[in-house]
């Protein structure tokens, strides 16, 4: 019984883990390039259970032979093993403002901050002062060559991210896009912010069939569906209560089983 107890706790922790992500998607519906996370959970190994006298050994009894039979299994709870982001593509929002861009494909922006270089989908970028695109947050876009620099908002950025000043034709630079042998291994850090790690590995510049397209005066809206992540929401709390009505029960079962000892022992 006791076993029940940690069974119904773990599934709980396992819900508890999952409404937490969920809450945090629906959270960043509105979040420029924002993608969703996914909990994946796994059981605990699982208990062979056989019966007492079940030794492996033939039983003679009344004439019959017991072939210790094998009552079946139990599982020993669940845990959540990761969180996995879905980079799925979100879909594309005009905004006709040319320092909005979309990527159209895997891949993220560089932006250079004070903890060195991160990682974005969020194209939701601004001019600053002195002509380099920022974004909301005031870190440099970066270019192929550095940040990128125009002489003002009135530049032209073509599919494959070259910005190409409109008034003397020039090229600027060109977008620096990158991507990762395993994506799915990087780590969220805030404001729409990306970081690699030993797993996800080096980047390296996005180019050929594997380079996004890059698209002028829209941006990408998150991935999250509003109306499937209600729904496992409204799952979630029924597990939860499921996995709580669980742990009461072998509360009260215990409960019993002490009265009946006490009693007897009386």
């Amino acid at each position: 019984m006791i076993r029940g107890w940690y069974i119904g706790a773990s599934g709980m922790n396992a819900q508890q883990n999952r409404l937490d992500a969920i809450s945090n998607n629906l959270a960043n519906v509105d979040t420029t390039g924002f993608k969703k996370d996914i909990p994946v959970s796994k059981s605990f190994s699982e208990l062979l259970v056989r019966r007492t006298v079940a030794d492996g050994i033939y039983k003679t009894s009344l004439g019959s032979n017991d072939v210790a039979p094998i009552i079946g299994t139990i599982g020993l709870g669940v845990e959540t093993n990761e969180l996995f982001t879905d980079f799925d593509q979100g879909s594309f929002k005009s905004t006709e403002t040319n320092t909005d861009l979309a990527l159209g494909g895997k891949g993220f922006f560089v932006v250079d901050t004070p903890d060195g270089e991160r990682f974005t989908r969020n194209g939701n970028f601004l001019l600053g002062k002195e002509g380099i695109l920022l974004t909301k947050d005031g870190y440099p876009v970066m270019g192929e060559n550095g940040p990128i620099k125009v002489e003002d908002d009135k530049f032209f950025v073509n599919q494959d991210g070259m910005v190409i000043n409109k008034e003397n034709n020039e090229i600027a630079d060109r977008i620096k896009l990158v991507r990762f042998e395993n994506e799915r291994y990087l780590k969220k850090q805030g404001n729409s912010l990306w970081n690699t790690n030993e797993i996800a590995g080096e980047y390296h510049i996005a180019e050929g069939n594997e380079r996004p397209k890059v698209l002028q005066g829209y941006t990408e809206t998150s991935n999250v569906n509003v109306v499937n992540e209600m729904v496992q929401m409204i799952e979630v709390n029924r597990a939860y209560e499921a996995n709580q009505k669980t742990i009461q029960t072998e509360d009260d079962m215990m409960d019993t089983l002490w009265d009946k000892v006490v009693t007897v022992n009386l």
